[in-house]
């Protein structure tokens, strides 16, 4: 156990039981816990396999390459539909934990086992997105912003092309993009 994480796990909500099961479940399977983004993270030689975190309706095990785990019991969940390689095991109670363990403990392994085949989530390119009309107009009437996107990464690129085509009315997208334009032409993303 870290000490770092310990605040995390002493916190007085509703999730506090749940996540102190998954604790000592995660590290029954031999990973370092550290840290990260504000939530005890679990690594193998440095690499990230699994998080620990809460929501309003539920807590969570987030595998960060859950798109590569079997998934037998069917409990993996993918966040969001653009969300491409963690997935999550959901609760909302420590009793769902203490069914699950068992199965959670499988998972995990089959995590691992994936991390030490080095196996890789294959990312769709950005190409694949969908790209809002309004954002197409900006890029085909302005070249020098057309060169400065496709001059950015993938991961920049798709973060733009998600936030663009997000809002429903074209108004907010426009004020978006507007937004957003002396940012791509720096050659930063979205959150930089």
């Amino acid at each position: 156990m870290n000490p770092k994480t310990d605040f995390y796990f002493n916190k007085a909500d509703k999730w506090q039981l749940a996540i102190q099961q998954l604790r000592l479940l995660v590290l029954d399977c031999g990973l370092k816990e550290e840290l990260k983004w504000g939530c005890p993270c679990y690594q193998l030689n440095e690499s990230n396999i699994v998080l620990i975190h809460t929501f309003k309706d539920y807590c969570a095990l987030l595998f960060f390459k859950g798109a590569l785990l079997k998934d037998p019991q069917n409990i993996l969940v993918q966040q969001t539909k653009n969300v491409q390689a963690t997935r999550q095991i959901r609760f909302t109670n420590v009793i769902e934990v203490q069914e699950l363990a068992p199965a959670i403990n499988a998972y995990i392994k089959d995590a691992i086992e994936v991390e030490k085949a080095g196996l890789k989530v294959a990312f769709k390119a950005p190409t694949e997105f969908e790209m809002a009309e309004e954002f197409k107009y900006k890029l085909d009437s302005m070249p020098a912003l057309k060169i400065a996107f496709k001059a950015l990464n993938p991961g920049r690129q798709r973060v733009y092309l998600l936030y663009f085509s997000a809002p429903k009315q074209s108004k907010t997208k426009l004020d978006r993009i507007e937004k957003c334009i002396p940012q791509i032409i720096k050659g930063k993303g979205l959150n930089d």
